[in-house]
């Protein structure tokens, strides 16, 4: 089992809270994203660049992501790709993809980007949010809990 960040836009806290948890459970953690990203030492600790481009991070992480592999990401076709693969999905607010939910949030981000392209000002996701952060870590160790011991 491997962690997978899709680091570009993964919040600074979010990856504070992984890199805890990789050290705790012994859990290789990568970090991919198209610019060099710093990391604590350790490991079970490591990040991947990626050369810069539309999706090259993303489609990194769909092609080494395996049955049983955890990806943090909040783009929704990754998570797609992910859940596709037996791959479990979770975005940086704490909310698990999952194959029940994500054709909805691929209809609702066409849509969005429907209306965006069409100049209607949608706006952004609010900012991270303390309540945020906490439900992150409560999911990612409920998830380690029920996974974490098939190392």
């Amino acid at each position: 089992m491997q962690i997978y960040v899709d680091a570009d836009a993964c919040p600074k806290v979010i990856k504070d809270i992984l890199f805890r948890a990789a050290e705790r459970q012994q859990i290789p953690l990568t970090l991919v994203a198209n610019r060099l990203l710093h990391h604590p030492p350790s490991r079970f600790i490591s990040a991947m660049q990626v050369p810069a481009g539309f999706d090259v991070a993303d489609n990194k992480i769909a092609e080494l992501v395996t049955p049983g592999d955890l990806v943090i990401t909040a783009d929704i076709p990754l998570a797609a790709q992910v859940i596709e693969r037996g791959g479990h999905a979770l975005n940086p607010r704490g909310e698990f993809y999952t194959p029940d939910t994500i054709r909805e949030r691929l209809n609702m981000r066409d849509f969005m980007d429907t209306l965006r392209a069409s100049g209607v000002e949608t706006g952004g996701p609010p900012a991270l949010s303390p309540r945020d952060r906490q439900i992150f870590a409560n999911q990612l160790d409920k998830w380690l809990a029920k996974h974490g011991q098939s190392r």
